[in-house]
C-alpha cells in the first residue's frame, strides 16, 4: 500500500507519514523507505521479465520529461563534447500483441538511449519495430545490429505548431487544425469500430488519405507562391509539417501506426506528478526503486488490472516469481494462482 500510494498517486513519504499517525499506525518516512526498497527487490524479476518483453513488442511509444536526482553519477562525456547537465525520466510503452507494457527510466539518459537499451533485449528476426515519438534527434535509439525500426512521428506536434500561432494567423491556422480534426475523428471511429489494424489502415487511406494530401497541397502552395514568409511562425510550422512528412504520415502507409504519442505523454504524467508533489529523488537507487514500482503499476492500469492485488500477490509468492517471472506478468497471474491453488483443491 506504502509504493501504491507513493509511486501510484504520487503521495510523498511525509505526507503519508502524517496520514498513518492519524490512522494510529505510525511509520516514519525513513521506515517507510526501507520497506519499499526492500520489497523492490522481491519485485525486481518481474520487472526484468517486462523490460525482456516489451522489447519483443511491435510498437513503442517514447518520450522524456524532466526530473532531479540529487545525487547522480554521469558518465564522462564523450571527447570534444560538453558534459550532459539535464535529468530526465524516461517513459516507453510497448504494445505486444493486445497487452501494453509501461517501463519508466530515470538518470541522465535520454529516451532514445533507453529504448536502445530496451532493445538490446529483442529477439532477432522480428519485423521491424514502429518507434512513435515527438521529432527530437534525442528520442532517435541508435540501434544495435540487426534491429530495424519504423519511424513515426507525433501529428499532435504538429498540430500543435499552429495551435501556438492560431492568433496571429487565425484562417489559415484554422484550415490547417479543422483538416487535422478531420483525421482523428476518423482514428476515433476506427477505434470506436474495433478495426484490426489492417482494416484501420484501409480506413485511414480512403477517409484520411485526401485529407493529409489535400493538406500537403496547400502547405507547398503557401511556400512556393510567397504566401508565407518562410522565417514567420506560419511559416515554420509549415516547414516543420513538410521537413517531417513521411513520418508524420506513416499511419497511412503501415497497419498498426498511430497517429500520435499521447498514450506515453499520459504515462509520463506518473512521473510528472512525483516531481510535483515530492520535488525530486534523492539517488540513483530511489529513482531505480521508483521506476520500478511506476512500471509495475502504470501497466496494470494500463491493462485494467488491478495493481494492488497484483503487487500484493507477487509478494506473496516472491519465490515462484523469481523461478519463473514471465508466468507472473499482469495478464496471466490470475491464471498461475488458479494453477497453483488446483492441486490442494484436488
Amino acid at each position: 500500500m506504502i509504493a501504491q500510494l507513493r509511486y501510484g498517486s504520487g503521495v510523498p513519504f511525509q505526507r503519508l507519514e502524517r496520514l498513518e499517525a492519524n490512522l494510529g499506525i505510525p511509520l516514519p518516512a525513513a521506515t517507510q523507505w526501507e520497506v519499499v526498497e526492500e520489497k523492490a527487490e522481491l519485485l525486481r524479476p518481474a520487472f526484468e521479465e517486462l523490460i525482456g518483453q516489451a522489447a519483443q513488442g511491435e510498437l513503442a511509444h517514447n518520450d522524456d520529461t524532466s526530473m532531479r536526482i540529487l545525487k547522480l553519477a554521469r558518465e564522462p562525456a564523450p571527447e570534444g563534447k560538453a558534459e550532459r547537465t539535464g535529468v530526465f525520466t524516461s517513459g516507453i510503452v510497448s504494445r505486444v500483441g493486445v497487452w501494453l507494457m509501461a517501463l519508466f527510466f530515470s538518470g541522465w539518459r535520454h529516451a532514445g538511449e533507453n529504448l536502445a537499451e530496451v532493445l538490446k533485449r529483442r529477439a532477432p528476426g522480428l519485423p521491424p519495430l514502429i518507434q512513435m515519438c515527438d521529432a527530437l534527434s534525442r528520442n532517435a535509439p541508435k540501434l544495435s545490429e540487426g534491429v530495424k525500426l519504423l519511424l513515426a512521428n507525433c501529428l499532435a506536434h504538429g498540430r500543435r505548431q499552429f495551435v501556438e500561432i492560431a492568433a496571429n494567423f487565425p484562417e489559415q491556422c484554422r484550415y490547417v487544425l479543422e483538416t487535422l480534426g478531420g483525421v482523428w475523428y476518423n482514428d476515433e471511429l476506427a477505434r470506436e469500430q474495433k478495426l484490426t489494424s489492417e482494416e484501420r489502415l484501409t480506413f485511414h487511406q480512403q477517409h484520411s488519405g485526401p485529407l493529409m494530401k489535400s493538406l500537403k497541397e496547400w502547405m507547398e502552395a503557401q511556400l512556393a507562391r510567397r504566401q508565407v514568409e518562410p522565417n514567420s511562425g506560419l511559416g515554420k510550422a509549415i516547414q516543420y509539417m513538410l521537413r517531417h512528412w513521411m513520418p508524420l504520415t506513416l499511419f497511412l502507409r503501415e497497419a498498426g501506426a498511430p497517429v500520435d504519442n499521447n498514450l506515453v505523454e499520459r504515462a509520463l504524467k506518473k512521473a510528472i506528478l512525483h516531481r510535483k508533489n515530492s520535488l525530486f529523488y534523492k539517488t540513483e537507487n530511489g529513482a531505480e526503486v521508483g521506476d520500478l514500482f511506476m512500471s509495475l503499476i502504470h501497466t496494470c492500469e494500463l491493462n485494467g488490472v488491478n495493481s494492488f492485488d497484483y503487487l500484493t500477490e507477487l509478494l506473496r509468492h516472491a519465490q515462484q516469481l523469481e523461478q519463473n517471472p514471465s508466468e507472473w506478468m499482469p495478464w496471466n497471474y490470475r491464471d498461475t494462482l488458479a494453477r497453483l491453488a488446483a492441486p490442494a483443491a484436488a
